[in-house]
């Protein structure tokens, strides 16, 4: 089986992904704490548990990390998007109010699981109404701009990556994407219109995306590594 979640007493979840192109066992952690352990197909399922539990206090010390890099939604939190101004207040029952721009979303207890879920659930709609309004338009622009010619774009939800580029040159965006300022969207869409014409990350790669970005493409990169599509 290529894919299998599994719940751990100490760890929590953890994928288990076998890759062909996998020459070791590796291991990340993910911003919500699940663990994903990549392996190739010819190691054994002990060996893959050796591999786990001999790591498992250094998963537990990125799992703290992770703790930290949250964003802590309280009753004082106001966040900007493109578009609306978000603010949270206190309210019996979960709730959202719009007046123009602004909209107040109202919640019953701010350490609930189900409150933060759907705090969670709130943003993530207002990003895909917003991603779907700006992305497109601001990736035609690009492509207009730099001479790239692409087919379909759409607008997922997922937290894996920013964005991707298929072998038809169809682009898929993440909503997650609206959190991050206006340079860096800029440099994931210029990011996937190089992948039209080049599908790998080698050298001529880096060299096209260097020419469109004013030589920044490789620190635009580390910048976008600084946020995660798992923090609100």
């Amino acid at each position: 089986m290529p894919r299998q979640v599994v719940q751990f007493d100490e760890i929590g979840l953890v994928t288990f992904s076998k890759n062909r192109r996998s020459k070791n066992i590796k291991l990340s952690v993910k911003p919500d704490k699940s663990v994903l352990v990549s392996y190739p197909y010819y190691a054994s399922k002990k060996e893959v548990l050796l591999f786990i539990a001999k790591n498992e206090g250094w998963i537990k010390q990125q799992q703290s990390k992770m703790d930290g890099r949250k964003t802590k939604i309280t009753v004082d939190t106001v966040i900007q998007t493109k578009i609306y101004r978000v603010s949270f207040v206190l309210s019996e029952k979960n709730r959202v109010n719009k007046v123009k721009n602004e909209l107040r979303i109202g919640v019953s207890d701010f350490e609930s699981e189900a409150s933060l879920a759907y705090i969670e659930k709130c943003l993530s709609e207002i990003y895909r109404f917003e991603a779907k309004h700006l992305l497109p338009k601001r990736l035609k622009e690009l492509a207009e701009k730099f001479g790239f010619a692409y087919n379909r774009v759409t607008i997922r939800n997922n937290r894996r990556n920013w964005g991707s580029c298929s072998s038809q040159n169809n682009i898929s965006l993440n909503l997650q994407m609206m959190k991050l300022p206006d340079q860096l969207i800029d440099y994931i869409l210029l990011h996937e219109l190089v992948h039209t014409e080049i599908k790998d990350h080698g050298a001529r790669f880096w060299q096209r995306l260097d020419e469109i970005t004013e030589n920044q493409a490789r620190f635009l990169a580390k910048e976008v590594q600084k946020y995660s599509t798992y923090t609100l």
